[in-house]
């Protein structure tokens, strides 16, 4: 996979969540949204619960509470999106505040915000204890499909190119007295987007002919080979259990 690629939801740490194999933690990451997903959304204090997991294994990982919340803004849209759901969906109403509420309404905007907060959460804490390498060969050790695992490698590797090359053509707009305030301006930022297109196009054809040169056939070679033993698997492997065990109670309940 090459060397290690370190991103900002990275925290280094040497708790027990950041030594485990990067594979178990997905299965378990993936199978605990499943779980969430899976819960009816009248069981509210079911995803409090589910809540309460998540602050255990990042107490576990020693990830700060404040390291998550910054990190759950990314959700802000669909939290805009659930505000609006009482407002335009059908059905019984009911008075909140002087306002007229569709009840499915509410119920559907916290289905949305509950189960949705959960997986960005799994998903940062996931992110915050394994590196993005890591990440790559836990995927490939799961099976996933070799074409998309080098995807998101390539993606990973040269996303802080193009990043580079945007921050490059910035500097070059300023430094002529460039800046973008209106409308009449967007033509400028649309030519700067299709210039960073080609600059884009023509980087990955090198790229390519200097891989081909070094003996690239279509799959990239394997340096770690990442194993888990059956101890860390049932590590891993509690929060989703006792996810599950919630969910049914909250079926049967």
């Amino acid at each position: 996979m090459g060397a290690g690629h370190a991103h900002r939801l990275y925290r280094h740490g040497h708790s027990p969540v950041h030594a485990l194999p990067p594979h178990t933690k997905l299965a378990a990451a993936l199978a605990f949204v499943v779980v969430v997903v899976s819960t009816p959304r009248e069981a509210v204090w079911a995803f409090a619960l589910y809540a309460l997991l998540l602050a255990a294994v990042a107490y576990a990982a020693r990830v700060p509470a404040g390291f998550v919340l910054r990190r759950l803004l990314i959700e802000v849209p669909f939290v805009a999106f659930a505000v609006l759901l009482p407002f335009v969906a059908e059905g019984e109403r009911v008075e909140v505040l002087g306002m007229s509420l569709s009840v499915s309404g509410l119920w559907g905007a916290w289905n949305v915000l509950a189960k949705g907060t959960l997986g960005v959460a799994t998903s940062v804490l996931l992110a915050s204890t394994t590196e993005l390498r890591e990440l790559l060969l836990g995927l490939q050790r799961l099976k996933l499909p070799p074409l998309l695992v080098q995807i998101a490698s390539f993606m990973i590797r040269y996303g802080d190119v193009i990043a580079d090359e945007m921050r490059r053509m910035k500097i070059a707009r300023e430094s002529r007295g460039f800046e973008a305030r209106g409308v009449r301006h967007w033509g400028v930022l649309a030519k700067t987007a299709g210039a960073l297109f080609i600059r884009s196009y023509e980087r990955g054809e090198r790229v390519h002919l200097a891989m081909v040169s070094r003996g690239y056939a279509g799959s990239m070679p394997v340096i770690d080979e990442v194993s888990a033993s059956r101890a860390q698997w049932s590590y891993a492997m509690t929060l989703p259990v006792v996810a599950l065990g919630v969910c049914v109670m909250g079926w049967v309940l």
